[in-house]
């Protein structure tokens, strides 16, 4: 009885060069079949699949990437993946990136700005494309890294249109923040900074600034903390010694780890002192009591850092930075000092939006 060739477990890992000896064509034309390329004669291109069929040929996709120079992942390096902000973020990125058929591939600096460039090259020699969330490192190291691990796309950091951009308006949104103390009627109030080489930290101390100087009879105090919750949690024994009745943390997780203190010590919030943190991350609506901060829409923001990094990789970049502006979500844990006057209502903030506003 003749026919086909029964088709057995093979005891090796079946190869091109199998294929091409048992189709008896070349490599090159076993290579240009499984890439779908139209040149090869009709009646050879269904040998070859045939043949792959009988042996059971899996392409490797290794070999498959390095055959087409893509291999549809991108790398993503983040400062801190213990920050629930950077997952929101990551979240709507990478369902944006699988809805186009690509996966992420994820790496943490642990806030080392000197490890982010050997990490960032590193992502970039696996990958198609870099996204750099919040880079800490020094502006001229991140100018020099672009081109680099080009195509990329950065978070949180301008790039002198070297790179596609998206930002949030932290300036704009720790001003929102403080007015909204101040029109509750607190007149001294403690700003507990993130680490010194965020962008958005500067750009909360630049708003501040300006708070303080339109408004000399209100003392915001600086007290140098850091990102985590083990630092908001460390920081009440500074809180209390400044005498203040309002804290805005770097962000909400400082703010948690705060909340946790202040509950141990059994200091009373928002009575004794409000606090407020910066993101919305999920937990910050569910703290106790719900906590006062900004949102920005964190998972459309990665969604949009995945448009911008995907243009990147086509010849119509998007080089004009893109700027978030974030809201005031009042919560329980603000309010007016039990001292101070009557609390006034925080004027309403525009909608979270996107613009194509330059920044410094």
């Amino acid at each position: 009885m003749t026919g086909k060739r029964a088709r057995t477990a093979p005891t090796r890992q079946i190869t091109i060069n199998d294929i091409a000896r048992t189709a008896g064509v070349s490599k090159a034309t076993v290579s240009r079949v499984l890439n779908g390329v139209s040149t090869v004669n009709d009646e050879i291109a269904q040998r070859v699949r045939d043949v792959i069929a009988e042996l059971g040929y899996t392409p490797s996709q290794t070999a498959r990437s390095l055959s087409l120079g893509v291999n549809r992942t991108v790398g993503v390096l983040v400062p801190d993946l213990a920050n629930p902000m950077f997952h929101q973020v990551l979240n709507g990125f990478n369902r944006a990136a699988a809805r186009e058929g690509y996966h992420v591939v994820v790496a943490d600096s642990f806030e080392d700005p000197e490890r982010e460039v050997e990490l960032a090259r590193d992502l970039r020699d696996r990958t198609d494309a870099v996204a750099l969330f919040a880079p800490r490192m020094p502006r001229l190291s991140l100018l020099d890294l672009l081109p680099r691990v080009a195509p990329v796309a950065v978070f949180n950091r301008t790039t002198g249109k070297n790179a596609g951009s998206v930002l949030i308006d932290y300036h704009e949104g720790i001003v929102l923040i403080a007015r909204h103390l101040i029109e509750l009627g607190h007149r001294r109030i403690v700003f507990l900074s993130g680490p010194v080489d965020s962008r958005s930290n500067w750009e909360r101390e630049k708003g501040l600034g300006e708070i303080r100087e339109a408004g000399p009879e209100v003392e915001i105090i600086d007290l140098a903390c850091g990102h985590s919750f083990e630092d908001g949690y460390a920081a009440w024994p500074g809180v209390r010694a400044t005498g203040a009745t309002a804290v805005i943390a770097f962000n909400d997780v400082v703010a948690l780890g705060l909340l946790g203190r202040l509950a141990e010590e059994g200091v009373s919030v928002p009575a004794e002192v409000s606090v407020a943190g910066f993101d919305d991350i999920p937990f910050a609506r569910y703290s106790s009591p719900s906590l006062t901060t900004m949102t920005a829409r964190l998972s459309e923001i990665g969604e949009r850092i995945w448009v911008v990094l995907r243009a990147e990789m086509t010849d119509e970049p998007m080089r004009d930075p893109i700027m978030f502006s974030p809201e005031l979500a009042a919560r329980a844990s603000t309010r007016a000092p039990v001292s101070g006057p009557a609390a006034t209502p925080a004027s309403a903030s525009a909608p979270p939006r996107t613009t194509s506003k330059e920044t410094p």
